[in-house]
């Protein structure tokens, strides 16, 4: 018994100082890290010279923030986690029946987003619940819509894109032309936005048919810096870096409209008082339909032919050519399929926005979106969602945060942090959790009895 209580000693006391050892060094490497952006800021002075400002403070509470936490990793929690999992795995097997909010998630989560608005208007009132029904609620619906479509190309297909923003532009810029120059309406627009998007899905499939991985995702990046370079320098047309401002609102089916000079004004049919948040609370239950069916839609393929076709070609394209499936035309249909579902979120955001540039639709956003379906699980609807909400409305809820000035200074705005805090979450989660939020998933073909398929048997990404 007393060497066993040295052993842990000495085994306690190697680990206390690996922790202090390994503080250390991330402490170096955080301050290496953020001196130049955080301990040192340039500014202009009265005579507008260019001056540096010293954040010494700031930069101190940065490297405390990484010694801490890798501390506190290294001694406490890492083990923690170990400890838990050779538990685990000691431990009898025993199936545990899900509970109710496990079964009856979705439900749940689309009754929530449908009383939403009516909530956020009773806590705020119309003008109030501006910011949450838009920021918070059509924009992330629109990321979820954009996840959802690329989850296709490459959660279900296993083709890397890196230049889906350009379909999302493909959506914006025909609503936005279409609109300006023909006068044709949104309901109108929708599906031929979608249909130009998945056009030109197709169009960039044919020269991607014999790519793959790293080859495919270059190629694919071109392809979205491609389109953004031709919105930019087509003025004639797209008018370039200006833009395209002044774009048709949506209509309820062309009953009423929601332009305040209109005759048919929603509210002064009504008899309610002026006010935008009636368009943007229509936008948000249009957005959370048009969600709906992109669900819909893919899980309806997912149970198809084609939606076998692409989990075969994701697993193993030669095996797939074995079987005698088509891959040319099994590629172009996911493509084509993604791109609509992004062209649609385009022409949704156009309307929204009122107004579109080029710089709307840089590489930044094709990032996220595949971050997103990462994070989420690749395959997983609902774990998608989760993410997209987490991410969009995390970043959304920093400019909220305006307490952390009472702690940073006066000039900290933590708006600007946002992909900071981003890209150590996306970290985080890697680490963590390696196959998304949702590490299990009911394959679409099951004999006798569905069950869902553990992480640990599939692919990391892939749920």
């Amino acid at each position: 018994m007393a060497n066993i209580s040295q052993t842990n000693v000495v085994v306690s006391n190697n680990l206390m100082a690996r922790a202090l050892r390994e503080a250390f060094y991330a402490g170096l490497v955080a301050l290496g890290l953020f001196v130049l952006f955080v301990g040192l800021k340039t500014d202009q002075n009265i005579l507008n010279e260019l001056v540096l400002v010293q954040r010494w403070g700031l930069l101190a509470i940065f490297v405390a923030i990484a010694m801490v936490g890798r501390f506190l990793t290294v001694a406490y929690i890492r083990p923690w986690f170990e400890a838990r999992k050779a538990a685990r795995a000691a431990a009898p097997t025993v199936e545990r029946e899900a509970g109710f909010v496990a079964r009856n998630f979705s439900l749940l989560a689309l009754i929530a987003l449908v009383i939403y608005p009516p909530v956020m208007v009773a806590l705020f009132g119309f003008q109030g619940s501006l910011k949450w029904v838009d920021n918070f609620g059509i924009q992330i619906l629109i990321y979820v819509m954009l996840a959802w479509g690329l989850n296709i190309v490459v959660g279900l297909a296993g083709l890397l894109d890196l230049g889906y923003v350009a379909f999302y532009a493909v959506g914006a810029y025909s609503y936005a032309l279409l609109s300006s120059y023909l006068g044709l309406s949104f309901w109108l627009l929708l599906p031929i936005a979608g249909v130009l998007a998945a056009a030109w899905g197709t169009i960039l499939g044919f020269p991607v048919l014999r790519l793959k991985g790293d080859y495919l995702a270059i190629v694919t990046l071109a392809f979205g810096e491609i389109i953004r370079l031709v919105l930019i320098n087509w003025t004639e047309v797209t008018k370039g870096t200006f833009g395209i401002s002044g774009i048709a609102k949506a209509s309820v089916f062309g009953i009423w409209s929601f332009d305040v000079s209109a005759a048919n004004n929603f509210a002064k049919v009504f008899g309610l008082p002026m006010s935008s948040a009636y368009y943007k609370i229509f936008l948000f239950y249009l957005a959370l339909a048009l969600c709906m069916l992109a669900a819909f839609v893919t899980i309806r393929l997912r149970r198809m032919p084609i939606g076998r076709a692409w989990e075969a070609l994701r697993e193993d394209e030669i095996a797939c050519r074995s079987l005698g499936i088509n891959t040319v035309t099994t590629k172009l249909t996911a493509f084509a399929t993604g791109a609509m579902f992004g062209g649609i979120a385009g022409s949704f955001f156009a309307v929204r926005q009122g107004f579109v540039s080029p710089e709307s639709f840089v590489f930044l956003e094709s990032a996220i979106i595949l971050a997103i379906v990462v994070l989420g699980g690749m395959g997983s609807l609902v774990g998608i969602a989760v993410a997209a909400t987490v991410m969009i409305g995390g970043t959304e809820l920093l400019r909220e945060m305006n307490f952390l000035k009472q702690i940073f200074g006066p000039d900290f705005t933590p708006e600007l942090y946002r992909m900071l805090i981003f890209g150590l979450a996306m970290i985080v989660v890697m680490v963590w959790k390696p196959r998304g939020f949702v590490g299990s998933r009911e394959p679409t073909a099951f004999l006798r009895e569905r069950k869902s398929v553990s992480g640990s048997f599939t692919k990391e990404g892939h749920g």
